[in-house]
């Protein structure tokens, strides 16, 4: 069961002289009045200024695809490969997946309306008994709640009514797309100066897929620091030089781990920073479906991960 529960002048006036006086000079002009704030992107946008270039992959073009029943479409753009990690070029949604395209899975959408309750319970979610979302917003907004099961189970959908091949990522893709070209691990110090001056070690910066590493991290992720305790509409900070939003932070990600397990990455709204790392990952806890009251626990929904969502990836028909 979901709970509800969770951790929201005018100037002075002129004083007559006693004795007769030349005239005050004329009061400077007014300052013009200031600008008004820039309008806060909309859920799937970013400021122009903050667009990235795309990554060029020979034979890979960004597409996009609407998703049947959803009236919406995800868009996808290329990722190089890394041969060093066995990681052939792919495609990569350049959002979480938002509410817009899962409810379409999620309550059959795409079907007549009187086909609905025949469709196997085993391929789709079971519904759940309070709104997933949490009340934290549905339009725009990442998808959360749903376990590994429910991510893999969307991918299988969209490719079956698509004819593409999507997927969840791997870890290495994952971390692939995220770093966007920059280097695995933080910079290594350097060595000591000569002899009489000081060592010049170079600011830690993490492995995150930006410059300018973690004092930079609230212009690209949504974490602890910044969010109010409460996950944003995509896409409402800067991309990386793919052109990929929210991989650091806003909700946690799915994707298959290297040992065959699924795990989540990037953190979330809920994570310090040290979390937003690309390294970092966490397979499922117990303390995710806590209050579901089932035995067993759902396969489909997190009762208590409000802060776990995924992404797809489409890899290449072979």
């Amino acid at each position: 069961m979901l709970p509800v529960s969770l951790p929201q002048n005018a100037p002075a006036p002129t004083q007559p002289s006693a004795t007769p006086s030349v005239p005050a000079p004329a009061a400077p002009p007014a300052a013009p009045p200031a600008a008004p704030p820039a309008p806060s992107p909309a859920p799937g946008t970013a400021p122009a200024a903050d667009s990235a270039p795309l990554a060029t992959v020979p034979g890979l073009e960004p597409f996009s695809v609407s998703v049947p029943g959803a009236g919406y479409k995800l868009k996808f753009v290329p990722i190089p490969g890394d041969k060093a990690r066995g990681v052939e070029p792919f495609w990569m949604c350049t959002t979480e997946l938002p509410w817009d395209a899962y409810d379409a899975f999620a309550y059959k959408l795409d079907e007549p309306e009187e086909n609905r309750a025949a469709i196997d319970a085993k391929t789709h979610p079971s519904k759940p008994y309070l709104p997933p979302d949490r009340g934290f917003g549905h339009a725009g907004y990442a998808t959360i709640s749903v376990t590994h099961k429910s991510a893999e189970a969307f991918c299988t959908w969209l490719s079956g009514k698509t004819g593409m091949t999507f997927r969840l990522a791997t870890e290495d893709e994952w971390e692939v797309a995220t770093l966007a070209g920059r280097p695995a691990t933080p910079p290594a110090p350097a060595p000591p100066a000569a002899p009489g001056g000081a060592a010049q070690t170079p600011a830690p910066t993490g492995p995150f897929g930006f410059e300018g590493g973690v004092e930079k991290l609230g212009e690209y992720a949504w974490f602890k620091d910044n969010a109010a305790g409460t996950p944003h509409p995509i896409a409402t900070k800067k991309p990386n030089a793919f052109g990929v939003y929210d991989l650091h932070g806003n909700v946690a990600e799915w994707v298959n781990g290297r040992d065959g397990k699924p795990v989540v990455k990037g953190g979330s709204y809920v994570e310090p920073a040290e979390n937003l790392v690309t390294t970092w990952r966490s397979l499922q806890q117990p303390s995710w479906n806590s209050s579901d009251p089932q035995v067993p626990k759902s396969r489909w929904w997190l009762s208590d991960g409000p802060f776990i969502g995924f992404r797809v990836v489409r890899v290449t028909q072979k």
